[in-house]
Parts: structure tokens; sequence; C-alpha cells
């Protein structure tokens, strides 16, 4: 047990693996892990739903985003608890218990729905079953995901030269584990069995709460809870603190089962939260702002409204893309036919690729001065997310000889979204806690993953524009479903080339009010 002074100083004495403690492998291989099991169930839902229960596309891209925005929210409620009771260990082993219950409960299929004089009849007590192990999830990435990167920052010290080398070893066991996911679970899934896909991805988290579990001993106790006293007090009818809220977690999950299943009630408590956070912080800004202090919350507020736009258009990958990659696609690439959801691992590839070829140029060019700021990265970032949608509306106007589109246009435009992704993605925590007035960084982080939260819902919202009916799972003309796709494609193009350029024409004005914060 450690309190939280010691926390601060990883001693020297850590055993060391290729230049780092050997706790930061053991986060990597739990994250990586975790990963696994959450990509590869996340390019099948949407496939799954459509094609084995027959859910129209509307009513199955309401359940993603659902799911989707309620798993970006609930890590701000996991870390807070981490923060101040369960410490990071306990939080993550809890969330990986739930995580893998969640997983394994997503291999019940039930039976295959089938339509019976023009209706379609569905297996409701397994969808029921889907929603719970969903709810689950949900929980699991709420206790996990804040908590296990909390970790890895305790194992270094706040001087160690090595703390941003070892972070990005860890991303790139996310990114790996991503990648390995969306190649392998979706092709299971959707070749041999939705439950086969769904199992391995659940048997991944088995392993990666192993993995985490036998190597407590190179944490050194830096996860332990701050005040292990606190979670012994006993509370009402001899249940202590600790125990107290994981009790708590089972009405909690009734509550996710039940919003998981009603799309316009989680769209409408995130837009509430988001309206209700966002005029506490034009107060603060208003009345206990001096200048200098308003003007980056000013530019903190914009930036992160922004971001709205580029998740909103990045996370087409799992819903929009993702059907246009199973019904207007010709997936053969280098003569190997590839399943829809396996496109989903471009994103994962193309970040192990190009995020060293990034972290290069933006060294090249601090050294010359001629670094972007952080508006213009962001104005970058967006236009690229608007572009890769021009090159698949580009490619729709040259299908083959059956009407599908080549593979080689979607997966330019994965490269576009993940070079996009690059420039806004890893400057915008850090903006966060550089703009932020002190006292309510912890405020802001939160609209931060708030604001991830809601462009999750709206991603699928927008994905519903190109919503089209469906026979058995099946479309039964590719011209006109590729003209659905193309349609929405063609907006989001402008949408995203619009705001980008927007934000590129008032990035002096931002940066000027970021008052020499870079």
């Amino acid at each position: 047990m450690t309190d939280s002074s010691t926390v601060a100083a990883a001693p020297a004495n850590q055993p060391q693996f290729l230049g780092h403690p050997v706790g930061l492998y053991v986060c990597f291989l739990t994250e990586m892990w975790e990963r696994f099991s959450f990509y590869g169930m996340k390019y099948l839902l949407l496939l799954y739903l459509t094609k084995y229960h027959l859910f129209s596309d509307a009513g199955g891209l309401d359940v993603l985003g659902s799911y989707a925005g309620l798993v970006y929210a609930m890590p701000v409620i996991g870390g807070m608890l981490a923060d101040r009771y369960l410490g990071m260990r306990k939080a993550v082993t809890f969330g990986a218990i739930l995580l893998c219950m969640g997983h394994l409960g997503l291999a019940y299929e039930g039976f295959q729905a089938y339509v019976e004089n023009g209706v379609v009849v569905q297996d409701t007590g397994a969808i029921q079953v889907f929603y719970f192990s969903l709810a689950l999830i949900i929980m699991g990435v709420g206790f996990l995901k804040p908590n296990i990167s909390t970790i890895v920052g305790q194992l270094y010290g706040k001087e160690d030269a090595r703390r941003d080398s070892g972070f990005t070893i860890f991303y790139m066991g996310i990114n790996l584990g991503s990648f390995i996911a969306t190649l392998s679970v979706t092709y299971l899934g959707e070749t041999y069995g939705w439950g086969y896909g769904f199992g391995l991805a659940g048997i991944g988290m088995v392993i990666g709460l192993i993995v985490f579990l036998t190597g407590q001993k190179y944490l050194f106790g830096y996860a332990e809870p701050a005040n292990p006293a606190l979670l012994k007090e006993k509370v009402f009818a001899g249940i202590n603190k600790e125990w107290l809220i994981y009790l708590a977690t089972i009405p909690a999950l009734v509550v996710m089962w039940q919003l998981v299943q009603y799309n316009p009630v989680v769209h409408s408590t995130l837009l509430g939260m988001s309206f209700i956070v966002l005029v506490g912080i034009i107060w603060f800004i208003t009345t206990q702002c001096n200048k200098e202090e308003r003007d980056r919350m000013i530019v903190l507020i914009i930036l992160t409204m922004s971001t709205v736009v580029f998740w909103a258009l990045f996370e087409q990958s799992a819903s929009s893309m993702t059907l246009y990659a199973d019904r207007v696609l010709d997936r053969t690439v280098f003569g190997y036919e590839a399943t829809a959801g396996q496109f989903g691992s471009l994103n994962a590839f193309f970040i192990i690729t190009l995020a060293p070829l990034f972290a290069w140029l933006w060294i090249a060019l601090a050294k010359r001065k001629l670094e972007p700021s952080t508006p213009v990265k962001f104005a970058l970032g967006i236009i690229q997310a608007g572009l890769g949608f021009g090159a698949l509306v580009y490619g729709a106007t040259h299908p083959n000889e059956a009407g599908y589109v080549a593979a080689w246009w979607l997966i330019l435009a994965y490269a576009l979204h993940t070079m996009g992704e690059l420039c806004l993605s890893p400057v915008g925590l850090s903006a966060v806690t550089k703009l932020a007035v002190p006292k309510v960084v912890g405020v802001m982080m939160g609209s931060w993953f708030l604001a991830t939260a809601y462009s999750e819902l709206l991603a699928t919202q927008l994905a519903k524009l190109a919503a089209i009916d469906t026979h058995a799972g099946e479309v039964a003309n590719v011209s006109e479903a590729l003209a659905a796709y193309t349609e929405l494609f063609s907006f989001l193009f402008y949408v995203g080339v619009g705001v980008g350029v927007f934000m590129l024409l008032i990035s002096p004005w931002l940066k000027k009010r970021m008052h020499g914060v870079h």
C-alpha cells in the first residue's frame, strides 16, 4: 500500500525490460487484449444486428449509437471512483471482470430471425441477453479504460525522460490489439458464426485480466487506493464503502440495460448534460476569469466543439462505412476477399505505420519554426476527415461491371481519416490541460469526453441518412444502395471540408487568444 506522495516518485530499482519498467508491459498487454475485445466486437455489432437479428438499418444504428455514446461517457465516472476510493488496481480488475462477462454473453446468439408473412420474427430473449451484455461492457469500460492509462503514468517519476516513449509503446498496444482483433474477430464472426467472433473477443478479455492479475508485483503498489482505510469504513448493514461501490453497479447495470435500447433517451440525456455543462462553463468564464484566462477558455470551448464534427465523421467507420463495405464494395484486395468488418482494421494499421512519420514531421517542422499551431492542426484534421469521404464519392463514379466500388477507395478514405486523427487527437488532451484554468481542468477534461460521447451518438444519427430497406439483411438493388451512401458521403465531405476551412480561417484569431500556449 502506498499513499499519494509515494506514488509520485518511482523507485530506481524497478525491473526493466528494453529500457522501460516491466510494469509498462503488463499494462501494454492488458490494454492490448481489452482493445482486442472492444474493437473486435464494435465492428461486428451492426452487421450482427442487421444480418442475423434482421434489425432495420435505423434500428441497428440506434443500438450502436446508444452503446457508443454510453461507453465513452462512463469513464468519467469510473475515473472519479478510482481516484477517490478504489484505486486503479481494484477499478481495472472489476472493470475487466465485467467486460469478460459482457463479451462472453454476446456469444449467445439465440435463433436466427426470419420473415413470416412479411413480419420479422426475432428471438426476443436472446436480444435481451445481448442488451444486458452491452450494459456489462459499458460499465466495464467505465472502470477499466481511464485507469489503466493512469497506472502507466505512475510507473515513471515526474521528471523521467522515458515517460513519453513509454506512453507511445502503450498506445501501440492499443492499436496492435485493435488491428489483430478487427482482422480475426470479424472474420470468424462473419465467416463461421457470430457467436464464435464474440466468443473470441471474450477470450481476449479473459487473457487481458489474467495478465493484469499475474503482473501485480511489477506495479509496485502504484495502483492501490490512496486511502485504504476509507474503503473499509462501514456504511450500513455491515457493508463497507468498497462493496457498496460494487453493489451499486447492479442497479446501474439495469439502467444501462434499458438505456441501450432507447436511443432517444440517451440522445436527450447527453444533449441535456452538454447544454448544462456549457452554461456552467460560460458562467465561470464570465464571472471568475481574468481576460487571459477567459480568452484561453473560449479557445478551448471552440476546439472542443470542433472535435464533435471530426469524431462524428471519423466514427462512420463502424456504422455507414461498415455497411458500405458489406453491401456495395468489391472487397477483393490482391486476390483476397476481405470481410466487411475487416476493413475496420485499417485505422489501426495506418496509425501504427504513420504515427512515427507524423512524430518526426512535427519535430522537423518545429526545428524550422514551421510547426502548425494547435488550431491549425485541428483544422487540418477535420479537412482530412472530409476528404476521406470525397475519395468515396469519387470512387462511386467508377464502379465495376456489377456496380461495386473498388476496395482501394475505402482504403484511401481510411488513410485520410487516420492522418486527420494524427493531426487532431494527440494534441487534444494536451490542449485541455494547457488552456483550462487550473481549478476547472477536471471539469474541462470531463467536457472533452462528454463531447466525444455525444459525437459517437451523432455519428449514428448521420449514418441513418443512408438507411436502406433490406430483404433478410441483404440489399435488393446495389446501384440504389450506392446512390444512398454517396449522397450521405457527399454531405459529410462538404461538412468536413467546410468546417475545417472555417477553423483554418479563424486559427490566427484563436492562436492570439491562447496567449503563448502552444
